[in-house]
């Protein structure tokens, strides 16, 4: 029996428009070294790995009459060269013309009549680096029945673990007749297949009439002669097209900070994007343009029985915090940042980072998914930035033989922002990934720069050295992601601080 699509999943479908596509995607950056991973290694891995996210080799087919959700069928004409794709930098390729070629890839949104995934193997890097770019579809990973396929791919030892091998033959495609007959009996013996019926029929009233009031009250202001309200520096609307900017930075300088200080590596990361965004917007004409806070939600893991569970062992939650940008003292902010988060410490649900990386199968790519759509369902409460920081393992990961050297989250932009950040920390770095929208922040980069320059000014004021970023001092425009389930699932290091946001608090 095909299986049915979930109305909360369905919602990132209706919602997603040529501005606002509705993928999550990370680059991650390999050294092959004698490995000898190609784009051949790649498919290879893939093709024995994927038995393990089945949706992966699915598409979405609709119920005529929309009389129930769509379901998910096996693809007859799965062609995993279609989705596993091959390109190349002119040789050396510089981190800046991996940037582009990134944001351009992840401005497109994916073909619905396909399986809603994409991958991509970047060859031509200066150092004889690859970059591995994936995409995924929100509505395809949830984090309960399917994780990123990203996590399966990676090992925590040069020697790839072997695998039985994979026999599948996808499932013969149901009629139009027999997905009617399917949703008329499921909606009769399923009391839930039902509900979510209603639920979507009853979103889709809701979000005609929001579309015909929206119509009406541009006509009114139109008639009315009334100056649209000027929007933010970080508000407004999307155009097509992104920037994606990425930043290396040591985990060693955030620990010094939090040991200085107190709190956690996820307080010091959130407090370096504050000093950040006030560095950037003091250098745009508008200055601070009035703007003293901004508000962030930061999904955070944590264990409540309330809330539903995910396959990797804790719930993801959303957590609001005011980010002082309008404060001059860095430690200030620092403080102001740390104690927005001591409910959550001290409420009890709040899940370690130590502990979610050594959760069995973990994965940061799975949790930035997850973090994205917590996000996405939290839009009404009115947030202006939406921030995820995951903490992965602290030992070298391999795809293939190669060493993963870079984790670049690059999280979607949700319609009104212009601007998303993702963190993940991995093997003594944290590496932070900027998402913006092209033509209404063209000053994009200088946001990395400022990162940099922000963590700088913590360490320094918290009397500690600053040390060099692994890899470069600039901004760097690659990209990494995660870490294996099944196959695969390397050990952090012993005690582990390095915070997160949907890894919680503990770094």
């Amino acid at each position: 029996m095909s299986e049915r699509l979930r109305t909360r999943d369905l919602a990132f479908l209706v919602a997603e428009t040529p501005t606002s596509p509705c993928h999550n995607c990370t680059v991650e950056i390999f050294e092959p070294g004698d490995s000898g991973f190609d784009y051949d290694r790649l498919i290879e891995l893939i093709r024995d790995r994927i038995s393990f996210v089945p949706r992966y080799r699915q598409r979405l087919r609709t119920v005529p009459g929309h009389l129930a959700n769509p379901v998910w069928v096996d693809d007859d004409k799965f062609d995993l060269h279609f989705h596993v794709r091959r390109s190349a930098l002119p040789r050396p390729g510089t981190s800046e013309q991996l940037r582009e070629l990134v944001a351009r890839i992840v401005s497109r949104p994916l073909d619905r009549g396909r399986p809603l995934w994409e991958m991509y193997l970047v060859e031509g890097l200066a150092g004889g680096r690859l970059a591995l770019l994936s995409k995924s579809h929100q509505a395809l990973v949830d984090g309960v029945q399917t994780v990123d396929i990203g996590q399966l791919l990676l090992d925590h030892s040069a020697e790839p673990k072997q695998l039985e091998p994979d026999e599948w033959a996808p499932r013969r495609t149901p009629s139009p007749a027999g997905l009617v007959a399917g949703a008329v009996r499921e909606t009769l013996t399923e009391p839930a297949v039902l509900l979510d019926s209603l639920q979507s029929t009853t979103s889709a009233v809701l979000r005609t009439a929001d579309a015909s009031t929206r119509r009406a009250r541009a006509v009114a202001a139109t008639l009315a002669r009334r100056r649209p309200e000027r929007p933010t520096p970080i508000s407004g609307a999307l155009s097509q097209q992104r920037r994606v900017i990425t930043v290396d930075t040591s985990l060693a300088d955030h620990r010094a900070v939090r040991k200085a200080h107190g709190g956690t590596v996820n307080d010091v990361i959130l407090a370096t994007i504050t000093g950040a965004l006030r560095a950037w917007l003091m250098t745009r004409t508008e200055s601070l343009g009035g703007l003293r806070k901004i508000r962030a939600v930061v999904p955070v893991s944590v264990i409540d029985e309330e809330l539903e569970a995910t396959s990797l062992g804790s719930m993801i939650a959303p957590h609001y915090v005011d980010l002082p940008v309008g404060e001059p003292s860095p430690l200030v902010r620092l403080h102001q940042v740390s104690y927005s988060f001591t409910a959550h410490k001290e409420g009890g649900r709040a899940v370690a980072a130590n502990r979610l990386a050594g959760i069995a199968g973990f994965a940061p790519t799975t949790f930035h998914a997850m973090g994205s759509r917590v996000a996405f369902e939290e839009l009404r409460r009115g947030f202006q930035l939406s921030v995820t920081n995951v903490p992965g393992p602290q030992s070298p990961l391999y795809a293939a033989g190669a060493r993963m050297v870079g984790s670049y989250p690059v999280p979607p932009l949700l319609p009104g922002h212009p601007l998303a950040i993702g963190v993940t920390s991995y093997d003594g770095s944290v590496f932070y990934g900027i998402t913006a929208d092209r033509d209404r922040l063209p000053d994009a980069d200088l946001l990395g720069t400022c990162i940099t320059e922000a963590l700088t000014e913590l360490t320094e004021a918290s009397g500690g050295r600053q040390r060099a970023p692994r890899g470069r001092r600039k901004p760097s425009r690659t990209g990494k992601a995660s870490r294996p389930t099944r196959p695969g699932t390397p050990a952090p290091a012993d005690g582990d601080d390095s915070g997160s946001t949907t890894g919680s608090t503990s770094r």
